[in-house]
């Protein structure tokens, strides 16, 4: 565990910016690309387009840069922009970066005060024919999902009354409408939360407001049928803490976490709040509910899993305790008590950035892929651990297995391609970015994702290396505008 990446310094490699716009046709590939594959996969890196205010800053406070991976007939191409945000335009006509810290407006340069601090730096998502380019702090931002042109912020013709959108938004595979929530509704730090659904058309159909038990994190969610599921973790903030030049958030140890279930056809007094010891969570595998009886899938890990986030106490960051593992929460919205009604380990394969098809979003799923941290696996000694192997679970076999990607590599988020539309669960393919931390370049890799411990079917190779992603999707050719 003594190569467990606990100093930010080893991050450096992969943070280093490239500043990069361009369009490259016809990659390199190693393999086959399968030919039915028709579409395009999106993917996010935080990327400065100036140099900061300052180098004590986080990862995630990099302008937001989309990557296209388009395929057809067996070849791909790939188109890189930037997210042209409220932000990045006043710092370019400056001619300097302008907005200081992660998340806090107080380092900001006076001249743009009040203005959107949003990035759009988390997740691209096609809903509607449009490219959302979203960051959880701020409202999402539109792009032309073929040319990667921003067209800017939306507040749905003005029905959005809050201020922020999340960046793990989901469209409801039978409803078609883009489920969302948003923190910190009413400014930095307020409790004020809401939950939204989007039709297809872009009509916002429901802002729903709620309050948190406490300010913290409220990176992503579930949804079911019937019910969205907020979980709350004590990664916490204050303005004390902006005032001291602290990151912005910070684990606590003493407070509990709660899971919110809201009816989807509720209002906001209807949420309820089940409570649980400290522990630590962030992305979402999936939920569903059977009757009032909600199961919650997250990887959940005993403290803090970001050591650039550190303990609000001063405690060492500890690699035990940020292995984060898949496990189940259930809770029964009809019940007395407000505890969790059984919490089940899933797998002893400890990573994080959980996938499943997003066909099955709100329904149970059989399937489940994530990146690994394989600590039995070699490792390129200069660059240390990262997150080097996939992770795959059947539910109803119990069968588990995995895929490294090397001793020189390091994975971005994985992500499931169904074979065509109308394929069984989980029949297609995992697409998987790996970077060789050697060579330092980057190859979007492909494997058939029932079958992923035999290896990739084809690698796309890129002549460069990309920074470091935070998630992508794919969109079939049907989603996507014409042109």
């Amino acid at each position: 565990m003594s190569h467990y990446p606990v100093d930010i310094n080893y991050f450096l490699v992969p943070a280093i910016s490239g500043r990069m716009e361009l369009d490259l046709s016809d990659l390199d590939v190693e393999g086959e690309v399968p030919a039915q594959l028709d579409g395009a996969f999106f993917r996010m890196q935080p990327d400065p387009y100036f140099p900061r205010t300052t180098d004590e800053d986080v990862y995630f406070n990099g302008d937001g840069v989309v990557g296209r991976f388009d395929f057809s007939n067996g070849k791909v191409g790939f188109r890189q922009r930037y997210a042209l945000t409220d932000k990045l335009k006043l710092e370019k006509k400056a001619g300097r970066a302008l907005f200081g810290r992660y998340r806090n407006p107080l380092t900001d340069d006076p001249s743009v005060k009040g203005a959107i601090r949003g990035t759009a730096n988390t997740t691209p998502l096609v809903h509607g024919k449009k490219l959302y380019a979203l960051k959880e702090d701020s409202p999402p931002l539109v792009m032309d999902a073929n040319s990667l042109a921003t067209q800017g912020y939306t507040d749905f013709n003005g029905r959005m009354k809050g201020q922020t959108f999340s960046a793990h938004s989901k469209i409801d595979p039978e409803t078609g409408n883009l489920v969302s929530f948003g923190y910190c509704q009413t400014g930095p730090l307020t409790l004020d939360c809401t939950y939204m659904e989007v039709s297809p058309a872009g009509e916002l159909l429901k802002e729903v407001w709620f309050t948190a038990p406490y300010y913290c994190m409220m990176h992503d969610f579930g949804v079911t049928k019937d019910y969205v599921v907020f979980p709350v973790v004590p990664m916490v903030s204050s303005w004390e803490r902006l005032k001291a030049l602290k990151p912005h958030f910070g684990f606590d140890k003493t407070l509990p976490i709660y899971l919110g279930v809201l009816p989807r056809n509720g209002k906001g007094e209807d949420i309820r709040w089940f409570k649980a010891p400290n522990q630590n969570a962030c992305h979402v595998i999936n939920a569903f509910n059977v009757g009032t009886k909600i199961h919650f899938d997250i990887p959940v890990s005993k403290g803090n899993g970001l050591w650039f986030f550190p303990d609000v106490d001063g405690s060492p960051f500890s690699a035990p305790d940020a292995m984060a593992f898949p496990t189940r929460w259930t809770v029964d919205y009809a019940s007395k008590s407000d505890e969790f009604e059984s919490v089940k380990k899933l797998s002893d394969m400890g990573g994080e950035f959980p996938r499943i098809d997003d066909r099955y979003i709100s329904r149970e799923h059989r399937y489940a892929w994530w990146l690994v941290i394989d600590l039995a696996k070699p490792f390129t000694e200069d660059v240390g651990r990262g997150m080097n192997a996939l992770g795959y679970m059947d539910y109803r076999t119990g069968r588990q297995t995995s895929w490294w990607a090397g001793q020189q590599y390091h994975m971005q988020e994985p992500c499931f391609v169904p074979r065509s539309p109308g394929a069984p669960e989980g029949d297609g393919y995992i697409v998987v970015v790996v970077d060789n931390v050697v060579t330092n370049l980057s190859q979007l890799v492909i494997l058939d994702a029932q079958a992923i411990d035999k290896g990739p079917i084809a690698r796309v190779k890129l002549p460069f290396r990309l920074r470091a992603g935070l998630h992508g999707n794919w969109f079939d050719r049907s989603a996507l505008p014409q042109g």
